[in-house]
């Protein structure tokens, strides 16, 4: 019989709590929802307001992904959405507003991507986001040392700089905004990608050919784009071990870039209640509106 749990008045069903959806270290669904109910006091300010994608894996990250940023069939009524603008047409996604809304949609097994702006403003970007994807044989130590040439660069131009891990092989660098047009955000994002190429030429690529990419890090800067989305920070990602999405201290990427040891930003389900409790919310500083930077020209 599939458990009821209540949770701030709601009542939820939760399913298949045994399940194991990581096999190499015999994580269970259980335990990433248990997870997602410990980071709800991070997580849930990084959904907020903003229109959630899911990527679903619910027979694990080997097993059928699905994308999907529609309304899913059986959403229950409680569930917010909001009407965001397609190329297609208007649609209605998701809104992640509160604790019941989280522990529903992670009875689904899902990451979760949000784009850089929020419902109410579509399109209006309140962030930057630059995505350093390295190209075995590089790998997050070498995205480290990018991601610090462009820390210093934003900084010159008069912003306040965040890091992530992406949860997977690389870094997201973001950047608070004052809200502005996506599309301006994506050709400043471009200019910045270029500029790193020129200045680290042996390390930085900015387009997405492959064939560019062995041994050097991609600087994606498309995630800017108002179509896109990113991967959440504090979000569980679908890949061989219970990764997440994790903020960084600038110490800790200076650290990593500097000792060349990759395992240094590797972080796991089981170990961030402990990392919270140590090092606070690190993303704090990106929704506070003091920290928000104007865009040059803006």
């Amino acid at each position: 019989m599939t458990p009821i749990t209540e949770v701030e008045g709601r009542r939820l069903a939760l399913s298949n709590l045994d399940k194991v959806l990581y096999p190499a270290s015999g994580f269970t669904k259980g335990e990433v929802l248990h997870y997602y109910a410990t980071a709800a006091d991070v997580l849930l300010p990084e959904l907020r307001d903003r229109p959630v994608s899911f990527l679903r894996f619910p027979d694990g990250p080997e097993g059928q992904l699905f994308f999907t940023k529609n309304v899913l069939p059986g959403t229950p009524a409680w569930v917010r959405t909001a009407e965001v603008p397609r190329s297609e047409g208007p649609a209605r996604q998701i809104l992640v507003q509160d604790l019941p809304t989280l522990m529903w949609a992670a009875n689904l097994v899902t990451e979760f991507h949000t784009p850089q702006w929020r419902a109410h403003a579509p399109g209006l970007a309140d962030r930057l986001v630059l995505d350093l994807d390295p190209g075995p044989p590089a790998t997050v130590v070498e995205a480290c040392r990018v991601a610090l040439w462009l820390r210093e660069r934003l900084v010159a131009d008069g912003f306040s700089v965040y890091v992530k891990t992406s949860g997977s092989k690389g870094l997201h660098v973001v950047v608070p905004l004052v809200p502005v047009a996506s599309a301006r955000v994506s050709a400043y994002a471009k200019e910045l990608a270029v500029a790193a190429e020129r200045a680290l030429p042996a390390l930085v690529v900015h387009r997405m050919t492959r064939s560019l990419r062995p041994g050097k890090v991609f600087v994606d800067f498309s995630q800017n784009a108002a179509a896109k989305t990113t991967a959440t920070a504090y979000t569980v990602r679908a890949r061989g071990e219970p990764t997440v999405s994790a903020p960084l201290a600038w110490g800790e990427v200076e650290r990593c870039g500097g000792v060349g040891d990759a395992g240094l930003l590797v972080f796991r389900a089981p170990d961030m209640a402990a990392r919270l409790r140590r090092e606070g919310d690190l993303f704090a500083g990106v929704r506070e509106p003091g920290r928000a930077g104007l865009l040059p020209g803006a």
